[in-house]
């Protein structure tokens, strides 16, 4: 079957959406680090909405700072690829247009880092997951003994890591007289524009004070909330769309049809119209940031590992299970009381859209997916609200069973004696401490709750919240996720 490309746009079929600009006009503004099917399926549709309302020199330029498999998939396409939205009333097809080309680090970050420093990019945006900032998830830090930041405080003009990479291209900038791009975090990251200024001033820091300086006096870092559920495509999914569209495609992107994105409007050389197309632009984007990493991540996460050891392969099959979808509503009540409501949000209807997005039979969103990378996301996702119910004197049962099914999910071994493929960084230590510990709840929680890097010295200390994890754990172990859940009511 022929390939998707630019020269075989005219061959789609007519119910397929296409690029409305001239491609060959297209120049980039945006050089986005970390091009995954989330980016693809969110921000860079966004960027094509916008340059549909009002062209200009936004054209995209991802950067894979590991693997070259999106370059290798994309380049021959000329950087198209569908998008395919499952709605539950059928399928809809677009082809996206606004990624031009994709540099893979790894095999010459110079070239990465002379894309960074040229005066066409404006803005320089990244998702790379928590674990790519190299930072101390409970404190927001920089770690500077980490591999990646030791190697690039040595080697600036060959970083791997996103942070010394933006360094360096900000370096550049500075040392050539031009003014910096605005560095632009899509990651689910509290207050990520934050997080990400500190981290880069206290690279830069390290390196040059004057550096530090200028970055801090004329940067541009937005906080940023984005929303969309972009299951990870399957060979299924790449056979469906080939067919739908009588072309082959190898970097397709699945996703729902509802997106957010909220943008804290502060850009230091410009930005596509990207407030005509659906993004809501703000002044403080924390407030729609804080409830969707509350109520939306932190039960996507309890649901994940919960649904996982029960052996439901999908958030849809998962959340479609009247016992986990009855979870999920005493779970929201928990954590309802710790969320500021954004101007204009009923959270209690918010929390009724995100049943039936989790319930979307057309979205085949994987539990194992959501579940990897935890102790990135725990103290985000769960561990303040608990911090705060804890304050208050509130109940914490269904916060509790959600860290209790985390812990169940990293001894590495599910409800039926199956092995589970744990990916996180500290996959090897979680196996270390399962093995030695056995499925003693008790001694198993005490272990993993020593593990300051997500508990931090607080948490292990306050016994409602360490007993209730307890028996929450001895109850997965001895009666599975199912009744474990269905026993709070």
């Amino acid at each position: 079957m022929t390939r998707l490309s630019s020269a075989t746009l005219a061959n789609l079929p007519a119910a397929v959406r296409r690029p409305g600009y001239d491609r060959s006009k297209l120049q980039p503004g945006i050089v986005h680090l970390g091009l995954g099917a989330f980016t693809r399926a969110h921000m860079c549709e966004f960027t094509d909405d916008a340059l549909e309302r009002e062209f200009g020199a936004w054209g995209i330029i991802g950067a894979s700072l590991q693997r070259p498999d999106q370059r290798d998939r994309l380049k021959p396409q000329d950087g198209l690829y569908t998008f395919l939205k499952r709605a539950p009333a059928g399928p809809e097809l677009r082809v996206i247009g606004s990624v031009l080309d994709v540099l893979v680090a790894p095999e010459n970050p110079q070239a990465l880092v002379a894309k960074l420093a040229g005066p066409e990019t404006k803005i320089v945006s990244l998702t790379v997951t928590e674990k790519g900032y190299c930072h101390d998830p409970a404190t927001g830090k920089l770690k500077a003994n980490h591999p990646d930041i030791v190697h690039d405080l040595a080697n600036l003009a060959a970083p791997r890591s996103a942070v010394g990479l933006i360094v360096a291209g900000l370096a550049a900038r500075k040392a050539s007289g031009l003014g910096p791009f605005t560095a632009l975090c899509c990651d689910n990251l509290p207050s990520n524009g934050h997080v990400l200024a500190g981290l880069i001033r206290d690279f830069a820091a390290l390196r040059d004070d004057k550096l530090a300086a200028w970055i801090e006096a004329n940067g541009a870092f937005p906080s940023t909330m984005v929303d969309r559920i972009v299951p990870a495509t399957t060979e299924a999914d790449i056979a469906e769309v080939a067919g739908l569209l009588g072309l082959d495609d190898a970097a397709p992107v699945i996703g729902e049809p509802f997106r957010q994105w909220a943008v804290e409007d502060v850009f230091a050389a410009g930005r596509p119209r990207w407030d005509a197309v659906g993004a809501q632009m703000v002044s403080e984007v924390a407030p729609f940031e804080f409830m969707k990493l509350r109520m939306l991540n932190g039960a996507h996460s309890s649901l994940a590992y919960l649904g996982y050891l029960a052996g439901h392969e999908t958030v849809a099959a998962a959340s479609g299970d009247p016992v986990f979808a009855r979870f999920l509503q005493g779970l929201w009540t928990e954590i309802i009381p710790t969320v500021p409501a954004p101007q204009g949000v009923d959270l209690k209807t918010y929390a009724g859209d995100l049943l039936a997005r989790f319930q979307n039979p057309a979205i085949r969103h994987r539990t194992w997916q959501i579940a990897m990378d935890g102790s990135q996301k725990l103290p985000q996702r769960l561990l303040g609200t608990i911090r705060e119910r804890l304050k208050a004197g509130a109940p914490i049962d269904h916060l509790a069973l959600g860290v209790a099914a985390w812990m169940s999910y990293v001894t590495g071994i599910d409800e039926t004696g199956a092995e589970i493929d744990v990916r996180d960084p500290l996959a090897g230590e979680f196996a270390l401490r399962a093995k030695a510990l056995g499925r003693d709840a008790v001694a198993l929680s005490t272990a993993l709750f020593g593990i300051g890097a997500i508990f931090g010295e607080d948490l292990p200390r306050e016994q409602r919240f360490t007993q209730a994890v307890a028996g929450h754990l001895d109850n997965l172990f001895q009666k599975g996720a199912k009744a474990t859940a269905a026993a709070l009511g």
